[in-house]
């Protein structure tokens, strides 16, 4: 038995979340359910599961994230917003050891991550895992194999509960047309929504989601909303999602933190972003033409 038996009621819940007959699977429909409640949620959920302190780097001298400091609490889904080349994706690759800080720390569940070795960092990657824009699924497998991949990988599971989680999650995503067919064949978006698809059914504690509405249709981009709301409502997924589509945000954010020039220029409650007095958070979100200017 493997990891995933630390939790041995997860697939069942996990195959229950994705049914979607349940009280509040379609709640993000009408921009309800996110938890605003930002200060209620931190007094429950203790220590931050996530967490950057004063975190600086540079690349060939010039700065990309400078004193940079945040925390994502469990169950909590943070939307990292800003410019582009401000450093979202940057964070993220910082929280799955693909990059080192220049300075500050980055702690995982109280471990700081910062210095460990590539055997350490696998470990933290079966509790963290990333949703790149490109997918980066397996070429040489099928939509259905790579998404079972991962469950296999872990092991505990019986082969029809792997095939029923599978074929639940390429639902949800609206994949099931293609459930056989190759990566190659997949459009940009198809490819997401597979890669997404897969990185749940590897249970992790946190999901980080790298621009996932960028080249998906506006069906594709609700459906995955919705599951990534439902998963953390039902299952208690921790989220991080880089974006810069502000109504995907809006659905989804308890807390946003807005990058500019490489620095956190706000972190805090949604509602405080979008009220927030700041000329270049005013000016994000006029020029995405999500607030009219007033004549």
């Amino acid at each position: 038995m493997t990891d995933s038996s630390s939790n041995p009621e997860l697939p069942e819940a996990l195959v229950e979340a994705l049914s979607g007959g349940h009280a509040g699977a379609n709640d993000q429909e009408n921009g309800e359910g996110a938890g605003h409640g930002v200060e209620q949620l931190v007094e429950a959920a203790g220590e931050p599961i996530i967490s950057f302190s004063h975190v600086n780097i540079s690349f060939s001298g010039r700065p990309v994230l400078e004193d940079l400091s945040f925390q994502v609490w469990r169950g909590q889904t943070l939307c990292i917003l800003g410019r582009s080349g401000v450093g979202k994706s940057v964070a993220l690759r910082l929280l799955m050891g693909f990059l080192k800080p220049d300075a500050g720390s980055i702690h995982v569940e109280g471990q700081e991550i910062s210095g460990l070795d590539e055997e350490g960092m696998n470990a933290i990657r079966k509790r963290v895992t990333m949703v790149f824009q490109n997918g980066a699924l397996f070429d040489s497998m099928s939509v259905r194999e790579n998404v079972a991949f991962a469950l296999r990988e872990r092991g505990g599971l019986a082969e029809d509960q792997v095939v029923q989680i599978v074929e639940r999650l390429i639902g949800m995503v609206g994949a099931e047309d293609v459930a056989d067919a190759l990566p190659a064949s997949l459009s940009t978006g198809r490819k997401r929504a597979v890669a997404i698809a897969r990185a749940l059914a590897a249970q992790p504690d946190v999901v980080l989601y790298d621009e996932p509405t960028t080249m998906v249709d506006p069906i594709i981009a609700r459906r995955l909303g919705n599951l990534i709301q439902r998963l953390k409502k039902q299952l208690g997924f921790t989220s991080i999602v880089v974006t810069h589509d502000m109504r995907f945000a809006e659905r989804l954010a308890d807390t946003v933190l807005f990058l500019d020039q490489g620095r956190a220029s706000y972190f805090g409650p949604l509602s405080g972003f979008m009220a927030s007095p700041d000329p270049n958070i005013k000016r994000f979100l006029t020029l995405d033409s999500y607030l009219v200017p007033s004549v």
